[in-house]
Formats: C-alpha cells, sequence, structure tokens
C-alpha cells in the first residue's frame, strides 16, 4: 500500500515547481521550480515502491521464497530514483551555470531581457 501522506507530499511539490516555472519571470526561481519538481517526482516514484512492513529483498531464513512477492521492497524504483537524483543535480548545475554567463551579459536575470536574443 501506498502512503498516501507521502504520494500527496511528492505530488504537491511537483504541482508547486510547477506553478513557479510558469509563473515566475526570474530566472533563478524557474530553476528553483525544477529542482521542486524533481524532489516530488523522486518522492512519488519511492513512494510507489513502498511496501507497508515489508524488508529488503534478500532471500534467506528471514524471507522465505513464498512471501518473498508480498513483503519484499521494490528495488528497481529507489535505484531509479537514486539516478534521477545525480541527473537532476547536473541538470541543475548546468542550468545555474548558463544563468550566470546570462547575468553577466545582460546584468539582469529577468526572463524579458532576452526576449530580443536570436538562435
Amino acid at each position: 500500500m501506498i502512503s498516501r501522506i507521502v504520494l500527496t507530499t511528492g505530488l504537491l511539490l511537483v504541482l508547486i515547481g510547477l506553478w513557479g516555472m510558469l509563473t515566475h519571470r526570474n530566472m533563478l526561481r524557474i530553476i528553483i521550480g525544477f529542482s521542486l519538481m524533481g524532489t516530488g517526482t523522486h518522492i512519488v516514484i519511492v513512494a510507489i515502491g513502498y511496501v507497508a512492513n515489508g524488508t529488503a529483498p534478500i532471500i534467506d531464513h528471514a524471507l522465505s521464497l513464498s512471501e518473498a512477492a508480498s513483503r519484499a521492497v521494490d528495488p528497481i524504483p529507489s535505484a531509479l530514483a537514486v539516478t534521477a537524483i545525480v541527473i537532476g543535480m547536473a541538470v541543475t548545475a548546468v542550468m545555474l551555470a548558463y544563468a550566470i554567463r546570462l547575468y553577466e551579459s545582460k546584468k539582469t536575470l529577468s526572463i524579458d531581457a532576452f526576449t530580443e536574443s536570436k538562435w
């Protein structure tokens, strides 16, 4: 059974991050919103793999093969969450570096100052 509090918290963080990305015009606030969305996604992924009163998925004397399907915690969502955390930190670092470079060129972090930029 998925913990409703943890799942609700994760979904709430995703929505707050999405709201922050869509409503603010400051690049740092957009980056923070992106990070909040990532954190909420990580919480949701881990909450999906949670098993109440579960144990590690190691078949031994504490967990027999017959009860492994009902009591073992799924390790895949946790591994995916750790991988997503590392990738999210790298993307955040690149976004912050890009924001620093844009600030050096225009002396502002407002997106409105960069609308005349041509690709």
